[in-house]
């Protein structure tokens, strides 16, 4: 078990210590269930009350909140406590899955494929023809990418996921289990006899920039014609649907059971949160947010927030919640 003294901890974080402590820090938990060996973080005016009965060592606190350490217990104040808790959850971090062997010998790898320097492959994947895969690429087991896609390096690729093919996806990528990337986009048009529905094709591809992350289960479908394209540094939770040709710019965040019909713009730094749904052919501008749960039916100005369904301005949706509590009184 991995054990670090106060002053291994605050070199990590590099904050100011507040009281003493000879207890050893063996792990992260919550204000509430953290033991006496354990730090915890308070990030939130909220939290800050629950200290006194926490029976954590230390906390990692927000240089913002006034909080006393108390007997035998050591606060640590930072700038950002959210901040300081990554830099420490990444030094606890347990291992990740152990490869006992650079290639499985049950992967089935195509003769044409290029596998680069350091990169793995676990048990059951398929690497398919004139796949390239950069330098330190992680694929773990069952994972399928298909013909003509090109991964950069140090791109990790967990369990379940499937890249179709043509794919282009960056460096330093996380594709966490069961993702969908490149499949066919949602179009259908009624027949001329009016009996039934004709398939679009799509016949494009998906490409992916450079340290994007997409959680389990999320969909980024292929374009009708050209690229469906998520720029450098966007963060996908799960959960979550881009269709086809959706362009997404840099370090956009959407949030779980969120989704993009088809031909959305997103400019730089647009959130989304959690539930939000984005009509077709729709343009987000730079550092926008929509509210979780919101419709989104128009363009949204370069720094906005929206908010409701239909999404409106946050200020006069809440105005409008304000008069509907009122008339219910």
């Amino acid at each position: 078990m991995k054990s670090l003294t106060i002053q291994e901890i605050n070199s990590v974080v590099e904050g100011e210590v507040f009281g003493e402590t000879t207890q050893q820090i063996t792990g992260l938990e919550t204000i509430k269930n953290a033991n006496s060996s354990q730090a915890t973080f308070i990030g939130n005016r909220k939290f800050a009350a629950m200290w006194a009965d926490s029976n954590a060592a230390l906390a990692i606190v927000n240089d913002n909140l006034d909080i006393e350490p108390g007997e035998n217990r050591v606060i640590i104040k930072v700038k950002n406590a959210d901040l300081a808790m990554a830099k420490l959850l990444d030094v606890f971090a347990p291992k990740a899955p152990n490869f006992e062997t650079d290639i499985h010998p049950t992967a089935t790898i195509d003769i044409t494929a290029v596998i680069g320097e350091g990169s793995r492959v676990g048990a059951g994947s398929y690497i398919g023809k004139d796949v390239v895969l950069g330098k330190g690429v992680i694929i773990y087991p069952n994972v399928t990418i298909l013909d003509e896609t090109t991964i950069g390096d140090y791109t990790t690729v967990w369990s379940g996921t499937v890249i179709r093919e043509r794919s282009v996806i960056g460096s330093h990528c996380i594709f966490h289990t069961n993702v969908s990337i490149g499949a066919d986009g949602f179009g259908y048009r009624p027949s001329d006899d009016g009996r039934g529905l004709v398939k679009i094709p799509h016949i494009g591809n998906v490409v992916i920039g450079n340290a994007v992350e997409i959680g389990a289960n999320s969909c980024v479908d292929r374009g009708k014609f050209s690229s469906t394209i998520i720029g450098d540094g966007c963060k996908i939770d799960n959960l979550v649907q881009i269709a086809h040709n959706c362009v997404l710019g840099r370090s956009c965040i959407m949030a779980g059971s969120s989704g993009l019909a088809g031909s959305v713009t997103l400019g730089d730094g647009v959130i989304i949160g959690g539930s939000a749904s984005i009509k077709d052919h729709t343009t987000i501008h730079s550092g926008a947010t929509v509210g979780a749960g919101s419709g989104v039916m128009n363009d949204v100005p370069a720094g906005k927030t929206v908010l409701g369904y239909p999404a409106v301005d946050s200020r006069e949706m809440l105005k409008q919640w304000v008069a509907l509590r009122k008339l219910a009184r």
